[in-house]
This record gives structure tokens, C-alpha cells and sequence, in this order.
């Protein structure tokens, strides 16, 4: 059998069979995505920034169902199942491709969109109301406060009430904190917005550092496709395991 054929082949047999291995990162990728954003909802005004991660999500499930087409049309030759199976991976590498467009252009407004959002949202802030729950857990689990530094809680009403910031400013294992500013060494004094930001920044990163591999494994595919149907116009098509 000519090499070419049978490396073309090898890399279909390869590449279907890791399709049930991608789709599953790849649905992994969009959860984490779409849960990391969630989280921090109330913070991002612009929902599109979650375009990328539904449509790593979509991809998922159609790699599931192309794997399996794409491993019984190899294995039984069928001209008709791989032509399906390139037209398969053509849209899905398109769709990768447009994931990553807007990954890039929506990783550049991340910056623009918290730093309204966060203002407004650290204004409403009352210690009851669904903002107040939002900013608590944001300044915990990021270990920040306010923000571009502590300071900013002197502008919202809430410091102007209480003369102190939340304690979900103080310090991890600060049991002594009381939220008063005469007690600097006791909180957080980090601004969130940088840290948000940054956290985004890198969740959109990784998706678009995995969206760009599995692209890269789709080009290779449809080359490999490509030598078996030009190969084929000569001869006809032997089997693997001959």
C-alpha cells in the first residue's frame, strides 16, 4: 500500500478516535468558561464575552457524533462518508476559527467592561441586596477590596453609614478585623478590578490556546483526507490492514 494512503489513514483513524477525548475538553473548556463568568455576572456588563465558550460547547457535542462517523468511514473506505466527514471537519474548523476572532476581540473590551460595571455594582452596595452578596463573594475569593484600591469604598454610601468596609475586605484568618480603616495590616487593600480582569483574561486565554490546537488537528485531517481522494482517483482503496 502506498505510504501516503496509509499515513493519510492512520492520521483519520488517529484523529476520529480523539475526537470523543477533544469533545470532551472542549465541552470541559466551555463549562469552565461559561462558570467562571457566571460567578462574576453581575461585574460583566457585555453577556456576548460568553459567545466563545457556547460555541466551544456546540462544537463539543457535534465532535462526539463526528468521531464516530469518522472512524466507520475510514475503516470501511467509504467515499461518501468521507467526503461527509471533511465537510464535518471544514464547518467545525470554521466555527473554531470564529471562536477564536471573537476570543480576541472580546479579550480586548474585558478591561473597558469592568471598569463601569464594577463601579456601579460596588455603589449598590448595601450588605443585604443581591449586589452586596456578588461584591462579598468577589472580594473573598479574589482577596481584594474595592475597586482600584480600599480607598474606593470611602465614595459608596454603605462606608459613609457604617465608617468601615465589608469584612469581606479583611485578610484571610484576620479574626481581629473589623473593617476599619486604622487597621490597614488586617485587609485586603489590592483593588478587584485588576484582579478580575486578569482572571478573565486568562480563562479566555486558555480557551483560546485550545480552540487554536484542536483547529490546527482539523487542518491536518482534512489534508489527509485530501490525499486519500486524490489517491483515490488512481486506484481504488485498500484496506488499512493489508
Amino acid at each position: 500500500m502506498d505510504c501516503g494512503i496509509i499515513t493519510s489513514k492512520t492520521v483519520l483513524l488517529f484523529i476520529s478516535l480523539i475526537f470523543w477525548v477533544a469533545g470532551a475538553a472542549l465541552a470541559y473548556v466551555g463549562s469552565y468558561v461559561i462558570k467562571s463568568y457566571n460567578n462574576f455576572e453581575d461585574f460583566v456588563a457585555d453577556k456576548y464575552n460568553l459567545i466563545p465558550a457556547v460555541i466551544i460547547i456546540g462544537v463539543a457535542v457535534l465532535m462526539f457524533i463526528i468521531g464516530i462517523v469518522g472512524c466507520c468511514a475510514t475503516l470501511k473506505e467509504s467515499k461518501v462518508g468521507l467526503t461527509f466527514f471533511l465537510l464535518i471537519i471544514l464547518i467545525i474548523f470554521a466555527a473554531e476559527v470564529t471562536a477564536f476572532v471573537f476570543g480576541v476581540i472580546y479579550r480586548g473590551r474585558i478591561k473597558g467592561d469592568l471598569e463601569k460595571s464594577m463601579s456601579d455594582v460596588f455603589q449598590k452596595y448595601d450588605g443585604e441586596n443581591s449586589e452586596s452578596h456578588a461584591v462579598d463573594y468577589l472580594q473573598s475569593q479574589l482577596e481584594c477590596c474595592g475597586v482600584k484600591n480600599y480607598t474606593d469604598w470611602t465614595t459608596v454610601p454603605w462606608f459613609s453609614k457604617n465608617n468601615s468596609v465589608p469584612h469581606s475586605c479583611c485578610k484571610t484568618n484576620a479574626t481581629q478585623c473589623t473593617g476599619l480603616f486604622n487597621q490597614p495590616e488586617l485587609l485586603n487593600t489590592q483593588g478587584c478590578e485588576t484582579k478580575l480582569e486578569q482572571m478573565l483574561q486568562g480563562v479566555l486565554s486558555y480557551a483560546m490556546l485550545v480552540i487554536l490546537g484542536f483547529a490546527i488537528i482539523k487542518l491536518i485531517g482534512m489534508i489527509s483526507i485530501c490525499v486519500i481522494a486524490c489517491r483515490s482517483k488512481k486506484n481504488d482503496y485498500e484496506p488499512l490492514y493489508a
